[in-house]
């Protein structure tokens, strides 16, 4: 049987027409970025990368001027017309931690790719040699010992202004996010080392004990992650002490409204200088304390007292006032327990020359107990 063939009506040509107008239009996003307006297309059947998310990140920092301001007040003075623009080297740099690297040599990696360096309005990727050089120039390795007091007093001088620029973008970036009552979590961790780097010396290293190491004293906001600075020492400057410093001068810069509610660390923490200096700054502060014997006779006393409170998350507290020796003054003391899911063993002497009895205890009242064994 034949069809019949009719001609398309006015109505029905505009809606298909502004149909594919409309899904060419959600195809394709418009961008601006610091090299300028960018027509980003999704290929469902493409693979992704790492620098796939690329152009939304650019534009971010284009709407922040985080990264012109960034380019800006870089200390680089750079003399030679044949040196690198300051631009293509900050631009090389972040594109190699944007894409995860972690050497010089992987940012050879990067050179193939004519996107995103106009993204970012850069001209090249500049070669890892040149960013070697760059950054050894913004940030100078301490002169050896037969350097001349002018060298080292222009190193000094450099790395000064290299970390006031560095502290003035990172504060930027986060200056938002301390609107709202935030806490401030400060810890150590150790950096192994394979290398002959500045710094690296033998101190607390549990992974690889013997092996030189750098310590990373890193200050963030709690529970997203947001990373406020980072210090990087000798891998004998593990302590709490080494912290200090640096953690006063992060908070004291800060407005009172952008102050973090309180300061959160570990029992490396919890000691007379630290706390001394919290106080001295008026910064509450939410230190553990190790269990000496001090804290065990406080918790055996506490324990006996009926005015525990659910704290939450299966937590019992009650507080109390606490002064150890060393310590200016008694100090407020919270003690935390929770009920114990699993079993749990016990061990306790009667006499010197008798073996240990083990009390297995269970949820319930009854305790089972193992007849001593007698050495033979």
């Amino acid at each position: 049987m034949g069809e019949i063939k009719f001609e398309k009506k006015t109505l029905v040509e505009a809606i298909n027409t502004t149909l594919q107008e409309t899904e060419q239009t959600t195809a394709e996003q418009s961008v601006a970025t610091p090299g300028g307006r960018f027509h980003v297309r999704w290929d469902e059947g493409g693979s992704a990368t790492a620098l796939g998310q690329l152009p939304f990140f650019a534009e971010f920092l284009e709407v922040s001027g985080l990264f012109t301001r960034w380019v800006d007040g870089c200390p680089m003075d750079y003399t030679s017309p044949n040196a690198p623009k300051v631009v293509d080297v900050l631009g090389t740099w972040l594109l190699s931690i944007l894409d995860g690297q972690r050497r010089y040599a992987h940012v050879a990696g990067l050179r193939g790719d004519e996107v995103a360096p106009r993204i970012l309005g850069m001209n090249k990727i500049i070669s890892d040699e040149s960013l070697r050089r760059a950054l050894a120039h913004l940030a100078p390795a301490p002169c050896k010992k037969y350097g001349s007091e002018e060298e080292r007093a222009a190193h000094a001088v450099q790395l000064a202004k290299s970390t006031a620029w560095m502290d003035k973008a990172l504060g930027e970036s986060i200056q938002e996010s301390l609107r709202t009552p935030w806490i401030l979590d400060a810890d150590t961790s150790v950096k192994l080392l394979y290398g002959h780097q500045a710094g690296a010396e033998i101190g607390y290293n549990p992974t690889k004990p013997g092996r030189p190491s750098h310590t990373l004293h890193t200050y963030w906001i709690g529970n997203i992650r947001l990373v406020l600075d980072v210090e990087v020492q000798g891998g004998k400057a593990s302590a709490a002490k080494h912290s200090l410093p640096r953690l006063c001068r992060l908070i004291e810069r800060l407005a009172a409204e952008e102050r973090p509610a309180l300061v959160r660390g570990d029992s490396a923490f919890g000691n007379q200088g630290v706390m001394v200096e919290m106080e001295r700054i008026e910064q509450h502060y939410l230190f553990k304390l190790r269990q000496t014997a001090g804290v065990k006779r406080l918790i055996e006393r506490q324990w006996q007292q009926g005015d525990w409170q659910n704290a939450g998350q299966g937590f019992d507290a009650v507080e109390g006032k606490l002064r150890l020796t060393g310590w200016s003054g008694a100090r407020r003391v919270v003690v935390l327990r929770r009920r114990i899911k699993d079993s749990m063993a016990a061990a306790e002497t009667s006499n010197e020359n008798q073996q240990p009895m083990l009390h297995f205890i269970d949820h319930s009242d009854k305790v089972k107990r193992k007849p001593p064994i007698h050495p033979h």
